[in-house]
């Protein structure tokens, strides 16, 4: 029951040790002692899981992800420095965060050039110095300042590393249907109002004659004068504007 299986790992079985068993573990690691770096990292994959799972509906297999995953912790346990007293996993998750959201945006079907992207990852490594140095969030003025690169850069290439997200991705969802990102923009160029201007428009020309409603076509849908009606059709310019009049008069009625 609830098994999952993930590049033939069965986490169900994966195995979760106290923080106590973890810190003589790391130590062991930092000695050079291989053996305990395999158990060390078979005994953090579930925090692996934990992380992939954030990253689902990104069009990505998921095996694919959690072996990025574990490159982001093996990262992080060679880099971990047991003299900072936090606990590993804390150190770790923004490290696996890293490395998955790296392999989405270089595998993204919307290609970034190598140069922006490495405009982008020096950005955010400036802003992640300035926050630790600071303790607050940097502006865009002063990360562009820090690297050396003028601000319309930095932003360009911060916007361009961005992810695109899918318009029918879930943005909300309770115990009823999914509100979803799509749900949530608007079309100026076609409103509810036009809509139903548009649905009163066909209605109201199934209400003129034939022959108004070739005239009204030939007049403003097509773009034609008068004149070049009245030799089309047959009749005289004097009764194209007679009948244009009627039916457009006609029309008001619905519209």
């Amino acid at each position: 029951m609830n098994k999952v299986e993930i590049c033939g790992v069965d986490t169900a079985k994966l195995p979760m040790l106290p923080a106590r068993e973890m810190r003589e573990l790391m130590l062991r690691v930092k000695a050079g002692d291989e053996g305990a770096r395999e158990e060390f990292i078979h005994s953090n994959l579930r925090l692996v899981l934990s992380v992939v799972q954030r990253f689902q509906n990104r069009g990505e297999q998921m095996d694919d992800l959690f072996q990025v995953g574990c490159i982001g912790l093996i990262k992080a346990i060679d880099n971990f420095d047991l003299r900072h007293e936090v606990r590993f996993s804390t150190y770790a998750v923004p490290m696996i965060i890293g490395e998955i959201r790296r392999h989405l945006r270089d595998n993204n079907a919307i290609r970034v050039s190598r140069s922006l992207r490495d405009t982008a990852y020096k950005a955010l490594q400036a802003r992640t110095r300035l926050t630790d140095n600071s303790a607050k969030e940097p502006t865009l003025a002063e990360i562009a300042k820090e690297i050396g690169l003028p601000e319309e850069d930095v932003t360009f290439a911060l916007d361009a590393i961005q992810e695109p997200v899918s318009l029918f991705e879930p943005i909300f969802r309770d115990d009823g249907d999914a509100i979803f990102v799509i749900d949530q923009l608007s079309d100026t160029k076609t409103s509810d109002g036009s809509w139903l201007d548009h649905i009163a428009l066909n209605e109201g020309m199934h209400h003129l004659t034939e022959r108004e409603m070739r005239i009204l076509k030939l007049r403003f849908f097509l773009g034609k004068t008068q004149m070049e009606v009245s030799r089309e059709i047959g009749i005289s310019q004097a009764q194209v504007s007679r009948l244009e009049k009627s039916a457009l008069k006609q029309l008001q009625k619905y519209v």
